[in-house]
């Protein structure tokens, strides 16, 4: 019995080292905001673990600098948003996207237009000949602000946008350099009660009232070389969106971890599908193409798998 239980013990203590080693790394890339955070929870919260990845993660603030190093391979999959992966789509890059990963609805602001508090700007009209501040030409930040400026009347063809971090908007807007930023959560939050800004619109809501604001992606051969990572990284980011939906005060402290950037319990959280809709990317795809980001726009199947 003594030996049995001595052959037992033995087994247990080589099974967590080989149990450990079974885990496949995975190369994974996204934004540090809010709409990107999924895979903060997933690591913190031990999914990828449970899933059976080993997953590194690297945060950038460019949604071009995370398609091209998807392209490049430096990356296996990354988050960004809709309008980054449709244009690499248009330009012949082939991109899928293998789990939704942000969700825009209009009860849910979590990204804002800002000026000073002391700027007499206020409607799409005051905007005409003045410069906006988004976090990558050409993405969605730069297209919701123009639908929203002609949608009011503006007159959009004199309006400049300047690329800049979220970290730097307000402060370029304290001193003059722009007269307002286009700021995702949680950045948007701390312009607002600490760096002198003040909301003036959700211009999202001139795209739709409702759409998928960005995905996790990967190229499709790498998608269709590794159909059993995809497995597991959809099902991880499934089992993250429930869990964050449903624990916004926890899933803050995390988001404050990795952003070092504080998350009041009344910030506006960001909306996890826990479903993929390919339909829901259609509005982006399409204000995307009518702002010029796009030179046509096509189907929101083409850059999801096909059933």
């Amino acid at each position: 019995m003594m030996t049995l239980l001595r052959t037992l013990l033995a087994l247990l203590l080589l099974a967590g080292p080989a149990s450990a080693q079974t885990l496949v790394k995975l190369q994974v890339a996204t934004t540090p905001n809010d709409s990107g955070a999924e895979v903060f929870y997933a690591q913190d919260m031990g999914f990828f673990k449970k899933a059976g990845l080993d997953v590194e993660i690297t945060t950038l603030n460019n949604g071009g600098l995370i398609s091209a190093g998807v392209a490049a391979g430096t990356f296996d999959v990354a988050q960004s948003a809709v309008s980054s992966v449709a244009s690499a789509h248009e330009r012949g890059i082939n991109f899928v996207i293998i789990a939704p990963a942000a969700l825009w609805t209009s009860d849910r602001p979590t990204s804002a237009l800002v000026v000073a508090k002391n700027s007499p700007l206020a409607s799409a009209k005051d905007f005409d000949g003045k410069t906006i501040a988004v976090n990558g030409l050409r993405n969605v930040t730069q297209v919701g602000p123009e639908a929203w400026i002609e949608q009011g009347g503006g007159n959009l063809a004199s309006v400049k946008f300047l690329e800049l971090p979220f970290a730097d908007m307000p402060g370029a807007v304290a001193a003059g350099r722009i007269d307002a930023a286009q700021i995702s959560e949680p950045a948007l939050d701390a312009a607002v009660k600490a760096g002198g800004m003040k909301a003036i619109a959700a211009p999202y809501d001139a795209i739709a009232k409702r759409f998928l604001l960005a995905g996790w992606f990967s190229t499709t051969v790498w998608a269709q070389q590794h159909p059993d990572l995809v497995k597991k990284f959809a099902a991880a980011m499934l089992e993250t969106a429930r869990w964050a939906n449903a624990n916004p005060v926890a899933s803050g402290k995390i988001l404050e971890k990795y952003t070092k950037l504080p998350v009041s319990p009344t910030m506006a959280r960001v909306l996890y599908p826990e479903r993929m809709i390919p339909s829901e990317a259609q509005p982006l795809i399409d204000a995307s193409a009518r702002y010029g980001a796009l030179k046509k726009t096509f189907p929101a199947s083409e850059i999801f798998p096909s059933p």
